[in-house]
């Protein structure tokens, strides 16, 4: 089939209509951010074997933009052109704060009153907060941007996820974060299946999920200001296997121990032995997935003195038995009564005056690869 039948090719019915995503990227954006987002939507169509995403770049008036690696990126269109979009997603990168303009702000402003779903990848979660399109809905960004975007917008609920998916916002940290978040968007549009041959085909071994956490340098939190706590902290990583007692860390960095305890209530938020315990599960976590080390090995190498203390512990941090994280069983309930389903599937005939779609030639020229239409769908 040619690219033109598959463009001329009508959806079978409204369970058919592909979804549309405007990615409008910001000056400076970083481009492997938009590829770790778009890339899950290509391959998505191609192992479906139909259009179940359609795609267009954005810029504020369709002219090419430049990534923060200096290549020059030529849009589809202008964010003003009439696309009928369901979800709208800010690409950021470097300096956020000066590649966002009034004209940004508006238009998507307008978009949120028309219901569209809303997304930002790298620090484009910027854009959206300086528009007060983010006041008291979970939100994750790099986390070079943590502490200036909490600052400027203190009403945002910022998380140091990954990626965060609440109502009808979600947002993704730099990097590859947005492959993951697009990776659990699509399992729940059309099934894990899709999204786990998304998964083989890109070689990637793990989808992470919205429980994974950035690795924040707690220097970047602390900054220069608070040294011994540093310090404190290189000592606790360093020492996971057989855990240091307090009053050891504390003559190590020459404090006392009544110091060291008002420093991590002051600067941490919680207690010196809660902080040292929290790092020897986040350790014991990475093992679980990573390693087929057992559990009883895993246990001793994060300095738990048995299994089933251990297993108590990552319980109550992390709300599922060591097994069942193994496993890859999430007990935890994905949505509250507050929280409304991830997504609704929103398709919209495309109307005549939109651009061309690269979506549906990257699908034609997909059919001769031996994958194609290779994973069924549930609907």
């Amino acid at each position: 089939m040619t690219p033109d039948q598959v463009k001329n090719t009508p959806p079978a019915g409204h369970s058919n209509v592909p979804q549309t995503l405007g990615f409008l990227l910001l000056d400076n954006f970083t481009l492997i951010s938009l590829a770790s987002a778009i890339e899950p939507l290509r391959m998505a169509n191609q192992l479906a074997g139909r259009e179940l995403y359609r795609w267009y770049t954005l810029t504020q008036d369709g002219a090419p933009v430049r990534a923060s690696d200096g290549l020059h990126v030529t849009p589809d269109a202008s964010m003003h052109a009439p696309l009928s979009l369901d979800w709208v997603i800010v690409c950021g990168g470097v300096a956020p704060q000066h590649s966002v303009s009034r004209e940004h702000l508006h238009w998507l402003q307008a978009q949120s009153r028309q219901l569209r779903r809303l997304g930002a990848i790298c620090t484009g979660s910027w854009a959206l907060g300086q528009a007060g399109l983010l006041d008291h809905y979970e939100t994750s960004i790099h986390w070079e941007c943590l502490a200036s975007i909490q600052e400027a917008f203190p009403k945002i609920v910022l998380t140091t996820r990954l990626f965060s998916i609440d109502r009808d916002r979600f947002t993704a940290s730099g990097g590859t974060a947005p492959l993951d978040m697009m990776l659990n968007l699509i399992a729940h549009d059309h099934g894990k299946e899709l999204s786990a041959g998304i998964s083989e085909m890109f070689i990637y071994e793990r989808m992470r999920n919205e429980q994974d956490q950035q690795r924040v340098p707690l220097k970047h939190v602390l900054g220069t200001t608070q040294p011994k706590l540093l310090e404190i902290v290189a000592l606790m990583e360093s020492n996971l296997e057989e855990p240091l007692e307090l009053d050891e860390l504390a003559s190590y960095v020459d404090v006392s121990r009544r110091q060291l305890e008002r420093l991590f209530q002051r600067y941490l938020h919680c207690s010196p032995s809660r902080y040292y315990l929290k790092l020897r599960l986040v350790r014991a976590r990475q093992l679980l997935k990573q390693t087929s080390l057992s559990i009883i090995e895993i246990a001793s190498v994060c300095g738990f003195v048995s299994t089933p203390h251990f297993s108590k512990c990552y319980r109550e941090c992390f709300g599922i038995p060591p097994r069942d994280e193994r496993l890859g069983i999430h007990t935890r309930q994905k949505h509250s009564e507050k929280s409304p389903p991830l997504l609704k599937r929103w398709g919209v005939e495309p109307v005549s005056s939109e651009p061309a779609s690269s979506a549906l030639l990257a699908l034609a020229y997909a059919q001769g690869e031996p994958t194609f239409a290779s994973v069924p769908l549930l609907t």
